[in-house]
């Protein structure tokens, strides 16, 4: 509530401070590092498929029964339909 107080006093401070921040904005976004997120290629493969007639947990069968590769790490067969 103090700060409401300074303000309703002083608006021309917190004019000149919300002035100021707009002002110095740019110069810090433009310093800032690129690394925060850096890129890492990860390599992915979607497929796709389509049977009509079968069921969530069918169709999950039939592609988690392709042959495995010994390079790929990870498989995720998820459904937007099951709970």
């Amino acid at each position: 509530m103090w700060i409401v107080k300074i303000a309703l006093n002083r608006p021309y401070t917190f004019i000149v401070l919300a002035l100021l921040i707009l002002l110095i904005s740019p110069l810090v976004i433009l310093r800032m590092s690129v690394d925060i997120f850096p890129n890492v290629n990860i390599p992915v493969v979607a497929t796709l498929w389509n049977y009509a007639g079968l069921n969530a947990e069918e169709m999950e069968e039939r592609i988690g029964a392709l042959p495995k590769s010994s390079s790929i790490k990870a498989r995720i067969s998820p459904s937007p339909w099951r709970n």
